[in-house]
């Protein structure tokens, strides 16, 4: 590892743990201390709830499998003191970063050894940790999977697999624009936003309190959608595209997406199983509901930086993964803050690709990263649970610190 400077640690403002607020605690809790559907995903009660996730939502099983862990070699570096470039939270080394940035597991595998590994805010090494949108890479694998299978074909429509889309929004764009995100529908992915699609996603799952005029079930709403303009013509980040994704998948092959996903986790070489929260009908919340452990999701990284397997795991091809580094158009994402950052960068196969060949990473709302750089021969894994679902300044303040360590760990 390339020797770096440490930085003069200083206090900064760091949010307050469940312990701290004595989440859950009593019998029963009350007031503030009770944490419930209504309120587990906003800051402070996530703080408690993205540990405790099947504790609110009803989750399936996603089994390891019955195989050996895949061995994670230690290294371990004290990276406390690195020093940071400035950020916009003030903090100047990886530790006052961690504290700042509500980080619940933070692991750093270089060159497929174990060199960082820090549990705040009560986690633990077997605890499940929601994943929120890092859940759509791992639905990303599991597609390259039945494309290699045969199983699915990429150019053909929603609708060809699953015929009750047809009216939807979904109904003639390809699977291919459902995994690029290039589908074109109406919809609000506002996540303060009580009246927008995406929280009437969240109530359908079962993840915030139903109304009565609500879909029943993730089904019936996928099927509510109308379209906006052309597909294939630019990038719609949209969870419920992923969801619509998942149907196809369960159509194509006959099995329930949780099903299909616990295959791909039996392959990790996972210690833990891993959960993935369902709806009233069984259908799994696949843009955001899957639950690991730390360590299982760099497992899973790792898989993926070595291109799909690492010793006798396997999860994807090489092909694949070759398809997912290479990225997509980036015209399509013109205009966005992902194309501000990188202005070559692309959204392909359910992951975002900084660059061709560079970077790429999963990420969800309330810090959660996956981030891989296969030139350091680096991935990062961090589990949050910041007080807010999206802030571009904190957002920023990560990609600055993940390609940091890249740097001094290449």
């Amino acid at each position: 590892m390339k020797r770096v400077g440490a930085a003069t640690q200083h206090r900064v403002d760091a949010p307050a743990t469940a312990d701290d607020l004595a989440l859950m605690a009593g019998s029963p809790p009350t007031g503030e201390r009770a944490v419930s559907v209504k309120s587990w995903q906003e800051g402070p009660h996530n703080r408690w709830a993205f540990q405790h996730v099947t504790e609110l939502v009803p989750a399936a099983v996603l089994s390891r499998g019955a195989g050996p862990a895949l061995d994670l070699r230690s290294s371990h570096t004290d990276l406390d003191d690195l020093a940071l470039p400035e950020l916009l939270s003030g903090a100047t080394t990886l530790g006052e970063f961690l504290q700042a940035s509500a980080t619940d597991g933070f692991l750093i595998l270089s060159r497929s050894a174990v060199v960082y590994e820090r549990y705040l805010n009560g986690m633990r090494p077997e605890t499940r940790h929601l994943l929120m949108s890092v859940s759509k890479s791992l639905c990303g694998i599991l597609v390259g999977r039945l494309v290699e299978t045969g199983v699915l074909d990429l150019d053909a429509a929603a609708a060809d697999y699953v015929p009750e889309l047809w009216e939807s929004a979904y109904g003639d764009a390809t699977v291919s624009q459902l995994l690029d995100m290039t589908a074109s529908l109406e919809f609000r992915e506002d996540y303060a936003d009580q009246r927008s699609h995406v929280q009437t996603q969240d109530r359908v799952a079962g993840w915030r309190p139903r109304r009565l005029d609500d879909p029943f079930d993730g089904y019936e709403f996928l099927r509510s959608l109308r379209g906006g303009s052309a597909h294939g013509q630019a990038f719609q980040y949209c969870s419920a595209t992923t969801d619509a994704l998942a149907w196809v998948l369960e159509r194509a092959t006959g099995r329930r997406y949780p099903q299909l996903l616990a295959d791909v986790w039996g392959d990790v070489g996972a210690e833990h199983d891993a959960f993935v929260t369902v709806d009233a009908s069984g259908f799994a919340f696949a843009n955001g509901g899957v639950c690991t452990s730390l360590r299982d999701l760099a497992r899973f990284g790792l898989l993926t930086l070595r291109g799909g397997s690492y010793g006798s795991h396997r999860i994807a091809s090489e092909e694949w993964i070759a398809r997912t580094r290479a990225g997509g158009d980036p015209t399509h994402a013109r205009g966005t803050e992902f194309a501000k950052g990188y202005p070559g960068g692309s959204y392909r196969n359910q992951w975002w690709v900084t660059a061709p060949g560079a970077s790429f990473y999963g990420t969800g709302i309330y810090g959660q990263f996956l981030w891989i750089d296969p030139d350091a021969d680096v991935v990062i894994v961090k589990l949050s649970s910041l007080p807010a679902a999206l802030d571009y300044n904190v957002v920023r303040d990560h990609h600055v610190v993940f390609r940091t360590l890249c740097k001094a760990l290449g």
